[in-house]
């Protein structure tokens, strides 16, 4: 059994909880995730199965995220499972003030990340020294270049703390509640994050995510696993003969004749998906092998 998942991880449940909970449906401890939602965050998170653990760190980094803000209050946490920490009423903030403001937060932007985070720092998780009482200023976090690729407003409901419905494409590292605390700064006003719910991660999509629930009551969760090579289903392929695949699998670097291919590739031998390899002086070296060959 092994594979890839689509969740769609519910509300208050911890990325490592949906884990726990999965290694005792398909009754294996070798089941790791792929990008952590916050607790309160919904929507999908890939999960691997089996042998499919060797190639997370493969999967594509695009992510694409719906969330709503809340201007005019900030938090400890930068969204709304935090303490508030101030206050400032805009009943006269305007849509349009807004989105001529929000093209600042497209692109390759530094950003700081939350205090409440799983970042290391001084041998500890941020989250650990912030509620040990640090802050943002006495932790002189460094900022970090993350790239967003769109921002679009989709809903604007004014008010005494206007909220704002946006959806984003990102890429991975980009903290979305850090948007809605500088988007909050540069108005004036203070930011946090209300909700959030994951659309998209790397090739796996919101529209064939599988809710928590359903696996855990099916008597046969492995029904829902895709094929490893789903997950690189975009990746130029290079197809191997029989030989050639055996010596690769064995960890052989072959020769290609494309030797200036800066891109990874997927390795099949015919329909059958045999790993990833990347080329390095002209030779196809083997980055993640599936299983060796006799």
């Amino acid at each position: 059994m092994q594979g890839f998942l689509n969740l769609n991880k519910p509300a208050g449940w911890t990325s490592h909880d949906c884990v726990g909970k999965l290694r005792r449906a398909f009754n294996t401890r070798q089941i790791g995730h792929g990008g952590t939602l916050d607790p309160d965050a919904t929507g999908v998170l890939p999960i691997a199965v089996g042998r499919a653990t060797r190639f997370l760190q493969f999967l594509s980094g695009g992510k694409a995220y719906r969330a709503t803000f809340v201007l005019g209050q900030t938090s400890t946490t930068d969204d709304a499972s935090g303490e508030i920490t101030a206050r400032h009423p805009v009943p006269h903030l305007q849509r349009e003030d807004v989105r001529a403001v929000l093209p600042q937060f497209i692109g390759t932007i530094a950003q700081i990340p939350p205090v409440y985070s799983a970042i290391r720092k001084q041998g500890k998780r941020l989250y650990e020294l912030a509620r040990a009482g640090a802050t943002a200023e006495s932790l002189a976090l460094e900022p970090r270049r993350v790239e967003i690729y769109r921002i679009e407003c989709l809903a604007w409901r004014a008010g005494e703390y206007a909220e704002i419905d946006l959806d984003i494409e990102c890429g991975t590292g980009t903290y979305i509640r850090a948007i809605a605390r500088d988007l909050g700064q540069t108005l004036g006003c203070g930011g946090l994050m209300s909700q959030l719910h994951r659309t998209q991660s790397g090739p796996f999509h919101d529209r064939d995510s599988i809710p928590l629930d359903t696996l855990l009551e099916s008597a046969n969760p492995d029904q829902f696993l895709s094929p490893i090579a789903f997950a690189f289903r975009d990746w130029q392929a290079i197809s191997l003969d029989p030989d050639s695949a055996r010596r690769w699998c064995c960890g052989q670097k072959l020769l290609h004749p494309d030797p200036d291919n800066p891109n990874p590739m997927k390795v099949m031998q015919g329909d059958r998906f045999l790993g990833l390899a990347q080329l390095q002086d002209g030779l196809l070296k083997p980055l993640r092998v599936l299983a060796s060959q006799g």
